[in-house]
């Protein structure tokens, strides 16, 4: 049984058929223009050479897989079709399909997609990102989720200098039934957060989730805020934050790699929240996030509503990537 294949039966199970309708749903745009240029490719090609390859890269790269990843892919793709014996450029598919996940985890297990929650004590995490990536709309998404699993949320308002951003962040806890602990416009983030702790801790919460400044234009006035406010965490609570989710916006492919580099210098980030994956034909941004950052997406947003921030899981990611082709039932 091929890999597809494997897929295929995986996300027809009750349990899984939910994950893989979201999945396919939500990423509609890349998968029109990435496995259609991908079927197209095998049906132009009768067997597997150089030049299918180099077709196979550009298809890639304007994906936005990231060239770095895409150079990675094809090699293990030479190395795969030489092993096997490929010739008739079908049976790359399953390949390409394999290896994309393989590339996601790298060494690691699928865990490395699940927050670090903690067990009987309070877990905190801090939300980073510039400003209109849906920073404050995904702290609300996850909110509801993690109240959903039956956890205490209280939300902390550390974006104080955007207008209208306390107010934004209250209407999301009210939608998502959840606290919100927040000081007037202007405000000193840090001081925020320690009254967030402060609060989170007397309410007996399971988890705080604390939005910070967006602030690209003076990188260092930013770096040293995010600093400050980490202190004041480990301060309060060892070990913590024990997440440094950063959003970002899929629809803005390459730029979202540079703004995570920025924010790799300012703070220690554990995670990608990787939002409108839904709005954009480039979805193979999350690979290059992965492979290149060596960061793990944890959550993606796929649509509006407030369920639409689903947890991450790359087998369902490339389920979403292929599933036109999946339910073709005469070449699989």
């Amino acid at each position: 049984m091929g890999f597809m294949d494997k897929l295929k039966n995986k996300f027809k199970q009750n349990d899984e058929e939910e994950i893989s309708t979201k999945y396919k749903e939500g990423m509609t745009k890349t998968r029109n223009s990435f496995s259609g240029k991908i079927n197209d490719l095998i049906a132009r090609y009768r067997k597997v050479d150089e030049d299918f390859f180099e077709e196979l890269e550009e298809v890639l790269i304007t994906a936005d897989v990231g060239v770095m990843t895409v150079m990675d892919l094809i090699e293990e793709l030479k190395m795969e079709v030489k092993r096997r014996n490929i010739k008739d450029t079908k049976e790359v598919k399953d390949v390409i399909s394999e290896k994309l996940v393989e590339i996601y985890y790298g060494d690691d297990e699928a865990s490395v997609e699940e927050l670090n929650i903690q067990d009987n004590e309070l877990t905190i995490m801090l939300v980073v990102g510039v400003n209109g990536v849906g920073k404050t709309t995904s702290i609300g998404k996850l909110a509801h989720q993690l109240k959903s699993d039956g956890k205490k949320v209280v939300l902390a308002a550390g974006d104080t200098f955007r207008a209208g951003a306390i107010e934004q962040l209250e209407v999301w806890g009210e939608r998502a039934g959840v606290d919100v602990i927040k000081q007037k416009a202007g405000s000193d983030p840090a001081a925020v957060i320690f009254d967030g702790i402060k609060a989170a801790k007397t309410r007996g919460a399971d988890v705080l989730i604390c939005d910070t400044a967006g602030r690209l234009q003076n990188k260092v006035n930013l770096m040293n805020e995010l600093a400050k406010v980490k202190r004041v965490i480990e301060r309060e609570v060892p070990n913590a934050p024990h997440e440094v989710l950063l959003v970002l916006d899929a629809t803005t492919g390459q730029n979202a790699m540079s703004q995570a580099k920025t924010f790799l210098e300012a703070t220690n980030v554990t995670g990608i929240v990787l939002t409108k994956l839904d709005g954009t034909a480039k979805g193979g941004i999350v690979l290059a996030i992965r492979n290149e950052l060596r960061i793990p997406v944890k959550y993606v947003g796929l649509g509006e509503k407030i369920t639409d921030l689903q947890k991450f899981n790359a087998q369902a990611f490339v389920f979403g990537l292929f599933a036109d082709m999946l339910e073709d039932d005469t070449d699989y």
